[in-house]
C-alpha cells in the first residue's frame, strides 16, 4: 500500500507541473509520469497479494468493517484496500501459576478458591485452546485480538471458583480431583464454544491446601503407615511363634516315639554304628571296649 501512495504522489506532482515552462521540469515530466504510474501499478499489484503464514488465518477489514471471508494460510488475492489481521489457529496455552515467572502474568497468578468447608485452596492451572478458523472474524468483531485476557482468563477463573465450592478441601486435593477437573472442563468448554474458541485440554497442575490441613493429612498418612508397619511386625512374630510351636511339637513327638520303642538291642546297634563311624574317620584312634561300659577312645598320635 505504501508504493500505491508514493505512485499517486508522483503522478500528482507530474500533473501539477504540467503547465510549467521550466526546462528542467519539462525534461523531468516524462519520468514523473511514467515513473509514478509504474510505482503505482507495482504497489497495486503487491497490495493485491497477501501471504498468510502456516498456523494462521487472515481477517480482512475494509474501512473499519470486518469482512466475513477468512484468508487461509498461503498466498491470497485480496482487495488492495483491505487491512489484514493475522489470527493464530494453532494450539495456544494460558498458565496461571503461583510461581513468580511461570505464568502468563508476572507474580503470583494462581487461582484462590474457597472450598465447601470454607478453606482457601490455591490452584495452578494451564489451559490449552485454539481459535476456530471460521470464527476468527466473529472473534475480531466482538472480542478483539486480545481474547486471552478478555475471554480465556476471566472465564476460566470464574468457572473454577464456582465449581470448587461444592467440594471440601481434602476431596479437592485427593479423591475428587479428577471429578473436579472434568466438571470445570465441561463448563469452560461450553463457554469457549460460544465465543469461537476450542478448549483442547485443561491441566490442573497443582492444588495447595492450607498449612494446617496439609499437616493434618501428613499426620494421618504417617499414622496409617505406622499401623501398617505394626501389623506386619505382629504378623511376622505370629508366624515365628507358630514355627517354634511346630518345632517343639516335632521334638516332643520324636522323644515320645523314642522313649516308647527304644530297646537295649536298639541302643547297642546305634552304639556299634557310632563306633564304626569313628573307626573309619581320617584320624586314627584306638578303641577299647569295656564290659558294658562306654568305649575308651585314644588318639594314636
Amino acid at each position: 500500500m505504501t508504493f500505491v501512495i508514493i505512485g499517486i504522489i508522483v503522478l500528482l506532482a507530474a500533473f501539477v507541473t504540467s503547465n510549467s515552462n521550466d526546462p528542467a521540469i519539462i525534461k523531468a515530466r516524462p519520468f514523473l509520469r511514467y515513473g509514478g504510474l509504474l510505482v503505482f501499478l507495482a504497489g497495486l499489484a503487491s497490495a493485491s497479494f497477501k501471504q498468510i503464514n502456516a498456523g494462521e488465518v487472515g481477517v480482512q477489514t475494509l474501512f473499519g468493517k470486518v469482512q466475513d471471508r477468512v484468508l487461509p494460510s498461503g498466498l491470497n488475492v485480496v482487495n488492495p484496500l483491505v487491512e489484514i489481521h493475522p489470527f493464530a489457529t494453532k494450539t495456544q496455552n494460558y498458565t496461571m501459576s503461583a510461581i513468580h515467572d511461570e505464568g502468563d502474568k508476572m507474580g503470583d497468578d494462581a487461582i484462590r478458591v474457597l472450598s465447601l468447608d470454607g478453606l482457601e485452596v490455591i490452584i495452578d492451572l494451564t489451559v490449552l485452546f485454539s481459535v476456530k478458523p471460521d470464527q476468527a472474524p466473529f472473534i475480531y468483531r466482538t472480542i478483539g485480538e486480545d481474547y486471552k485476557n478478555t475471554i480465556v482468563r476471566p472465564m476460566t477463573r470464574t468457572r473454577i471458583r464456582e465449581n470448587a465450592t461444592i467440594y471440601d478441601a481434602v476431596s479437592l486435593y485427593s479423591t475428587k480431583r479428577m471429578e473436579f477437573q472434568a466438571k470445570i472442563y465441561k463448563a469452560i468448554d461450553e463457554d469457549f464454544k460460544q465465543r469461537g474458541l476450542v478448549l483442547e485440554q485443561l491441566l490442573v497442575r497443582n492444588i495447595t491446601l492450607p498449612a494446617s490441613v496439609k499437616a493434618s493429612i501428613e499426620s494421618k498418612i504417617n499414622a496409617e503407615q505406622e499401623a501398617q508397619k505394626m501389623q506386619f511386625v505382629l504378623q511376622k512374630e505370629s508366624q515365628e511363634a507358630e514355627r517354634k510351636r511346630v518345632e517343639a511339637q516335632g521334638i516332643a513327638d520324636y522323644q515320645r516315639i523314642i522313649a516308647t520303642n527304644l530297646t537295649d538291642k536298639q541302643l547297642q546297634y546305634e552304639q556299634i554304628k557310632a563306633n564304626l563311624a569313628i573307626a573309619n574317620s581320617a584320624n586314627a584312634k584306638v578303641i577299647i571296649m569295656g564290659n558294658g561300659r562306654q568305649p575308651l577312645m585314644l588318639d594314636a598320635k
